[in-house]
């Protein structure tokens, strides 16, 4: 009986109402052929899944997940200039200090990966700043990015039209140039 109800929907696709039989039955549970309907095993992990607002893979993520790249990338980003300004300072007490030695790297480097860290939790629990990478995202979704071949015929025409307009001004150069040494009797 449900490869046949599978059977049905995968036939009503494309309709957006509920037959009768899904209306009255609810949508996270099973009959099992005695009349009484059991939840459904997996229906707890999707009810966690969609309370807890995640997805569950990137494709499922949206654009949710460029936000997410975008604050690991800033926290990278980050990490690597505090990184240099650690060494840079270090070097400079080095000089006054001597007995600092030369900077250790088992030491910059956790320290700035956990500034890089803090300051990509810092933002990210900034409404703000987080609604403004996600609108950013959305936004950078819509864009469309021309095919291959409008790409060949965009920079086609930018060629040609580069090489004729370098030959024209070229010749004009030229002429006006014969026509100045005409008049001012140039040799």
């Amino acid at each position: 009986m449900s490869i046949q109800e599978d059977i049905k929907r995968e036939g009503k696709e494309g309709d957006t109402e509920p037959s009768e039989s899904e209306e009255a039955r609810p949508a996270d549970s099973s009959e099992d052929g005695s009349g009484e309907t059991q939840p459904s095993p997996d229906s707890g992990d999707r009810a966690d899944a969609s309370a807890d607002g995640h997805a569950a893979s990137p494709t499922q993520l949206g654009t949710r997940r460029f936000v997410y790249a975008a604050y690991f990338a800033g926290a990278i980003g980050i990490a690597f200039l505090v990184s240099k300004i650690i060494d840079f300072a270090w070097l400079k007490l080095q000089n006054w200090k001597p007995a600092l030695g030369e900077p250790r790297d088992e030491v910059v480097m956790p320290m700035a990966a956990l500034i890089g860290a803090l300051a990509a939790f810092y933002y990210w629990h900034r409404t703000r700043a987080r609604q403004l990478a996600e609108e950013v995202a959305a936004e950078m979704s819509k864009v469309t990015w021309p095919t291959r071949t409008e790409v060949t015929n965009g920079t086609f025409v930018v060629i040609v039209t580069t090489v004729v307009s370098t030959v024209f001004f070229a010749l004009m150069d030229k002429f006006w140039g014969f026509v100045t040494n005409l008049v001012y009797g140039g040799s």
